[in-house]
């Protein structure tokens, strides 16, 4: 899930949430009405490698929704970098499709604009259940204790991927566990040009997701019980300096991976310039980028050595997609009708393997493709040690706040400049200065 900023752009929605949710007319991309039920609106976010190859992919299976129902769909692929944006204009306008995927991490942001339909027990009827969804799927569509503002559409997690050809020119023999062990292979791994692990300092969206996971490796949440900021505890400030201390102190990461903010580091992997990424469900970016399924293996993300207690081994966001459908649709039933349809079980199998990622659907997660090796690997990781981001309506200026602050440290580790304890406290203070008081 990959975005760029939007607090101001938020801030606006939150001021004019009640008038957004209140506004009637319908979509401004051609979304069917009461007096246009065969019609729908579609923002699809961007799942394979490409734009294009996502349109492939969806139109096939629109058209099964279409002979099935009656109901044509509008299709829009829309960029990570722009669809965080659309969604918060679409809000405070009230023009909007009738049915969109969102990052699950900003649920609980767009749930208080007041501008998604809730998914009460009525709604979740509808598509058969809320009880065949998996309950950490769930548990990442909304803030806890309201009903949910989206139903998880694709589960993601967070996994180590590495070049096994790398490694055993390297002598090494097994993927690091935990995270001592993955800086001395990387200090084995960085040379004659080629570097160990692949990093995105320039995108906001993943430096909050690998600072989350470190974060609550030390015993940091970045939120408090009352949701509350705390972007300077003691744990914070730890795991953002030894995220960017990979480049700055360990010398593992590329100088110029701080500048990289769309997918740079997955396209260095899949080329042998880089040993390791962190990523979710990269399969299909790697087959279609060149590299063969031998040639690379999947283990989990490490962890602190030791023996963590479970709140430290988390190793991974509750990463995925959900859907969701604007409040003002004026084809409420054939929204709801066609969540249904991309939540099915035969459908979540379909496009779960065509993107490599996990079904929320249970019965889906039933089928062998979800046994195989990788995709084994994220699913543990999301039924045993993965957590969802803080579910709070400021998750938003989270992301671009702290995201930006961990952006300038890699860019001050690229140039040489010291990143100490201090600096990133003070990064983070600033971050925090930010956020809604």
């Amino acid at each position: 899930m990959r975005r760029l900023r939007a607090a101001a752009a938020f801030a606006t929605v939150t001021a004019l949430a009640a008038t957004a949710s209140a506004c009637g007319g319908g979509s401004a991309t051609g979304g069917g009405g009461n007096d246009s039920p065969k019609s729908l609106t579609y923002w699809a976010s961007n799942q394979g490698p490409s734009i294009e190859a996502d349109k492939r992919i969806l139109t096939a299976e629109l058209k099964k929704f279409e002979q099935q129902s009656g109901i044509k769909v509008k299709l829009e692929v829309v960029p990570w970098s722009d669809l965080l944006n659309r969604i918060l204009a679409a809000t405070t306008s009230g023009q909007g499709p009738d049915v969109l995927n969102i990052g699950n991490t900003w649920s609980a942001s767009l749930q208080a604009t007041g501008a998604l339909l809730p998914w009460d027990r009525a709604a979740f009827d509808a598509i058969g259940g809320r009880a065949r969804f998996a309950d950490s799927a769930v548990a990442a569509a909304g803030a806890p204790g309201k009903d949910p503002a989206a139903v998880p559409l694709y589960s993601l997690s967070y996994a180590l991927y590495y070049n096994k050809k790398m490694f055993a020119d390297a002598g090494i023999a097994e993927p690091p566990a935990t995270w001592d062990e993955l800086v001395a292979d990387g200090k084995r791994l960085s040379k004659d040009g080629k570097w160990a692990l692949g990093a995105e300092g320039a995108n906001l969206a993943n430096n909050i997701h690998q600072v989350f996971v470190l974060g609550r490796q030390h015993g940091a949440d970045f939120f408090d019980a009352a949701g509350k900021p705390t972007f300077t505890s003691d744990g914070a400030v730890a795991a953002v300096k030894q995220y960017v201390d990979f480049m700055a102190k360990d010398k593992i990461v590329a100088p110029g991976n701080a500048e990289y903010a769309q997918n740079q580091s997955l396209r260095d992997f899949s080329t042998g310039k880089t040993a390791m990424v962190l990523w979710q469900a990269a399969a299909s970016t790697f087959a279609a980028q060149g590299m063969k399924p031998e040639d690379w293996g999947v283990a989990p993300v490490p962890v602190p050595a030791g023996t963590p207690d479970s709140d430290r081994n988390v190793n991974s966001m509750v990463a995925g997609i959900n859907i969701s459908v604007f409040k003002n649709t004026h084809n409420r039933d054939g929204a709801l009708s066609f969540v249904k349809f991309m939540t099915g079980d035969e459908e979540q199998k379909i496009l779960n393997k065509t993107y490599g990622s996990i079904p929320p659907v249970k019965a889906a997660q039933a089928d062998p493709a979800f046994g195989a090796p990788d995709t084994s690997v994220l699913k543990e990781t999301l039924l045993k040690s993965a957590a969802p981001l803080p579910q709070v309506p400021e998750e938003s200026q989270f992301e671009t706040a702290v995201g930006t602050a961990v952006k300038g440290l890699w860019a001050d580790a690229a140039a040489g400049r010291a990143v100490t304890t201090e600096s990133v406290k003070a990064a983070l203070a600033k971050a925090q200065q930010q956020m809604p008081k």
